[in-house]
């Protein structure tokens, strides 16, 4: 198989054409036909998250159809098309695990992360961790629905039923779960970088009621925020933005140090909250919504040996929507 695999923190990533992996008890293989390119990506080939296993292939919105089955595996067949997601498997036994918060296994592993992604032509993946796509054909667009999607839903819905909620960071998580939130009957409210001008045109294209930088607060309080951009600095700008009982959801795998506040901010009851991973339950929820809102991923197709190029510009903040690479090896 042909991989970008990252060998050292802040390398670029390498091509290297590999032995096709061969998938172990209840594993499937999947060939890769795109990859969603997240954030997340980017804080591993960085270097910020820790106890990285170098080499590892990055990658964890990948989809693809199933082209091997390991042993026991008696939940897909052959030519399967499935999406494999950030959490990749988890012990079944530890306290979180036994209490259905699998989210929080002590002894998980992710995809791309721990174990090898989708930025290459084939992908191993624990077949409890692969989701049927049926109803959802086109591949580049369902692609960034297995995690900024995921975690998106899942930050919603800790969100609670917030009438009015700001988003904070309207890239590829932000304009998919703007969709689901108007769906629901919610009030949008967008928050960019002071000029990313692209960013707030989407948003009110996709029926914001408001979007400015995230330097600035509109004339009502929100109900809830949920922060998909990685910046510390935005938990307090939130907070100053909701009402009293209001929420603000962190949503990211890793995000700056968050600066000292005055207490004043918090007081009132307001909720600072973090999502951690996903569930399988997550999922499924997820993606029969994604259906019925009838959810339209804004989406720009590269190739798969341009992975550097597109890394390079999710850093500059020069990506609207949603990235997702597609083998050309």
């Amino acid at each position: 198989m042909h991989a970008m695999v990252l060998q050292s923190p802040g390398a670029p990533l390498r091509h290297e054409c590999l032995s096709d992996p061969e998938p172990g008890l209840g594993e499937i293989r999947v060939r890769v036909s795109a990859c969603g390119v997240c954030r997340t990506d980017l804080h591993l080939c960085d270097g910020e998250l820790p106890s990285i296993p170098y080499p590892i292939i990055p990658g964890h919105e990948i989809v693809g159809r199933v082209d091997r089955i390991g042993r026991g595996v008696t939940t897909h067949r052959l030519g399967e098309r499935v999406g494999i997601p950030w959490l990749g498997h988890t012990c079944g036994r530890c306290p979180f695990c036994s209490r259905g918060m699998e989210n929080l296994c002590d002894e998980p592993s992710f995809t791309g992360y721990t174990r090898n992604g989708g930025y290459a032509t084939h992908a191993i993946a624990d077949a409890n961790y692969a989701f049927p796509l049926d109803g959802l054909s086109d591949d580049v667009a369902t692609a960034p629905l297995l995690c900024a999607g995921l975690i998106g839903w899942r930050s919603l819905v800790m969100a609670g039923d917030a009438e009015r909620l700001g988003i904070y960071g309207f890239g590829a998580a932000g304009h998919i779960i703007a969709q689901v939130a108007r769906w629901q009957g919610r009030q949008i409210y967008a928050f960019t970088r002071e000029h990313d001008r692209p960013a707030q045109d989407l948003a009110r294209q996709l029926g914001a009621v408001w979007a400015a930088g995230a330097d600035q607060r509109p004339d009502v309080d929100l109900d809830a925020a949920i922060i998909y951009a990685p910046a510390g600095e935005l938990v307090p700008a939130a907070l100053r933005a909701v009402r009293k009982g209001g929420r603000v959801v962190c949503a990211g795998i890793h995000m700056s140090d968050i600066p000292s506040f005055p207490y004043s901010l918090l007081w009132g009851e307001r909720r600072v909250m973090s999502v951690a991973n996903l569930t399988r339950q997550d999922g499924v929820d997820f993606l029969r919504v994604a259906q019925e809102a009838d959810i339209r991923t804004h989406t720009t197709a590269y190739s798969l040996s341009e992975a550097n190029t597109v890394l390079a510009r999710l850093r500059q903040g020069d990506i609207v929507g949603a990235a997702v690479l597609v083998p050309d090896f």
